[in-house]
């Protein structure tokens, strides 16, 4: 027996549409790291893009749960010595929501080349319902009923 490893000619990208509308940002964003790596598929190969296209829309409306709303900071640093600054969640997700998502999804994706291939790529995160990429015709992906109540 043989191991399969998909070679470029056998790999077809779909795209795909996540509504974020209420939707918890960890579970979102662990499903959206899942269909952009390409684990849904069979053919799944660790150093191959197998991945899919995911548009997510209504960035603004994913929510936290229990206290991450008042107490999740998200770090950067300027550069200099001791100027790191730290933006509140609901600051972040107030102004740039897109961000919320796409560091979630990062954190969630391997940390080498093919990792910020995938996420430069195959992510598209837009804050409200309207997104320009209609003529790839995405196929909705309801995630809500997976898992939830």
């Amino acid at each position: 027996m043989r191991t399969y490893t998909a070679t470029p000619k056998d790999i077809a990208h779909d795209w795909y549409l996540v509504d974020a509308e209420g939707m918890v940002l960890g579970r979102l964003a662990t499903e959206v790291a899942r269909i952009i790596r390409g684990k849904h598929k069979p053919m799944f190969t660790p150093h191959m893009d197998t991945g899919d296209h995911v548009i997510v829309i209504n960035a603004s409306k994913v929510r936290v749960t229990g206290r991450k709303a008042e107490q999740k900071r998200y770090f950067r640093h300027t550069g200099y010595m001791g100027h790191e600054r730290f933006t509140p969640f609901a600051t972040m997700l107030e102004k740039h929501p897109e961000r919320v998502i796409e560091r979630a999804v990062h954190g969630m994706l391997p940390k080498n080349a093919l990792g910020r291939q995938k996420l430069r790529l195959k992510l598209r995160v837009y804050a409200n319902g309207d997104h320009p990429h209609a003529a790839q015709q995405p196929v909705v992906l309801n995630l809500k009923q997976r898992g939830s109540k």
